[in-house]
């Protein structure tokens, strides 16, 4: 449940980044070619913008599951704590 928890929560965090990433390459990618008015807006959101979220969240995903299920192998035991003789 831990694992799906957090591959939930890498998708969500990593649709917000990829959809922040994506609207700075669509800017940027406006401001190399030039190009101006209501196509440029269009392209930025309906295009940039949506490719980086499925990327982020895709990412996002693996990436928090890969470290959940890394974390759920590693399992430390504490030792008992030794009395000292007297």
């Amino acid at each position: 449940m831990k694992i799906a928890l957090l591959a939930v929560l890498g998708l969500a965090l990593g649709a917000l980044g990829g959809a922040a990433l994506g609207i700075g390459a669509g800017l940027t990618w406006i401001g190399m070619a030039r190009t101006s008015g209501l196509d440029s807006g269009t392209l930025v959101f309906f295009t940039f913008m949506p490719l980086g979220a499925a990327i982020g969240g895709i990412g996002g995903a693996l990436l928090f599951a890969v470290v959940a299920i890394r974390d759920a192998e590693i399992v430390i035991e504490r030792q008992p704590v030794r009395q000292r003789d007297r």
